[in-house]
C-alpha cells in the first residue's frame, strides 16, 4: 500500500470519528436543554405568583360571559400577583350556583366579584347573577326557599339563574375568613342584606356601589382600588375614598363607591 492510499485511510477514519463525536455532542447537549428546560418549567409556569403559602385572590368574571374586557382580568392580575397573591380567574361560564355555593371555602382573601348583580322582581333583594340557565325544575328547593331566584340581562331576554341573601346565609357552604369582597356589579350598597350576609358569613368589609354602574367605569375604578388596597394598603373606606377622588361617580348614573361596615376603617388586606 502506498504512503498516499495509507494517508486517505487515516484521513477518513479521523472523519468519521470527528463526525461520530460531534453527533454524541449533540445529542448530550440536546439531553441537557431538555432537562433545563423540565426543571424551569414549574418556575415558568408559576411566575409571578405568591405560591401554595401565600394569600390568595379571586377574579370571578361572570361579566365576561356578555361584556368581556381581558386588559382588566390581565391589569387587577398584575396588581395582585405584584403584591403577592395567586390569582385564581374563574371565566364567566364557571358561574354557576354550585360555584357561588363554594365560594366561600376556596380560601381567599380578596374575592372580586365582576358579575351582574339586580333587584329581584318583587325589588325586596339584590340578585347575584351566575351563568346558568333558568330552569324551573332545577335547584328546586333553593328555589322554592327562596334563596335562588331568576334574572335577565334586557327585557325579554333568556333568564339565568341568581343568588339572593338567603343563599349566601344558608347555603353557601365554609367562610370568607376576614375576607374582603368587592361587588363589582350593580346596587352592591343599595340593598342591605346582601352585605350583612357577606359580613355574616365571615368578610370583614364588602364594597361596592350605591346604584346602576357601567362595566367601563367599575373596571377603571376597580383596578385603582386594588392597587390601594393590596399595594399601598389602605383600609378599604380610605381606598374606596381615594377611588373616588380619582375616577369620580359613575359619569351617566352617578353612583359611587361605599364600604360596609362602618368600621371598615380599619379593615385591610396586608
Amino acid at each position: 500500500m502506498t504512503q498516499a492510499k495509507r494517508h486517505r485511510r487515516r484521513a477518513g477514519r479521523r472523519s468519521r470519528w470527528n463526525r461520530r463525536r460531534r453527533r454524541v455532542a449533540i445529542l448530550v447537549g440536546a439531553a441537557i436543554v431538555a432537562a433545563l428546560v423540565v426543571a424551569t418549567l414549574p418556575l415558568l409556569l408559576t411566575r409571578g405568583s405568591a405560591g401554595p403559602s401565600g394569600p390568595r385572590a379571586a377574579v370571578v368574571d361572570q361579566l365576561g360571559l356578555t361584556q368581556p374586557n381581558p386588559a382588566f382580568v390581565q391589569a387587577a392580575t398584575s396588581i395582585l400577583e405584584e403584591a403577592g397573591y395567586t390569582v385564581d380567574y374563574y371565566p364567566g361560564e364557571q358561574v354557576t350556583v354550585d360555584f357561588y355555593r363554594n365560594l366561600p371555602s376556596l380560601g381567599h382573601k380578596l374575592v372580586v366579584l365582576r358579575i351582574h348583580s339586580g333587584p329581584s322582581t318583587k325589588g325586596d333583594y339584590l340578585g347575584l347573577f351566575t351563568a346558568e340557565p333558568y330552569v324551573e325544575t332545577e335547584h328546586a328547593a333553593e328555589l322554592g326557599q327562596r334563596h335562588l331566584g331568576s334574572g335577565r340581562y334586557y327585557e325579554g331576554g333568556p333568564a339565568y339563574f341568581a343568588i339572593g341573601p338567603d343563599f349566601v346565609r344558608s347555603t353557601m357552604q365554609g367562610r370568607f375568613k376576614d375576607s374582603i369582597v368587592i361587588m363589582m356589579g350593580c346596587y352592591g350598597m343599595s340593598y342591605e342584606r346582601p352585605t350583612l350576609d357577606f359580613i355574616g358569613k365571615g368578610a370583614k368589609a364588602v364594597i361596592g356601589w350605591d346604584g346602576t354602574v357601567s362595566a367601563e367605569h367599575t373596571d377603571e375604578a376597580t383596578e385603582h382600588l386594588l392597587r390601594h388596597l393590596v399595594i399601598d394598603k389602605l383600609d378599604a373606606v380610605e381606598a374606596a375614598a381615594r377611588t373616588m377622588n380619582e375616577v369620580g361617580p359613575d359619569p351617566s348614573y352617578g353612583s359611587e363607591l361605599l364600604v360596609y361596615p362602618p368600621e371598615a376603617a380599619a379593615s385591610t388586606v396586608r
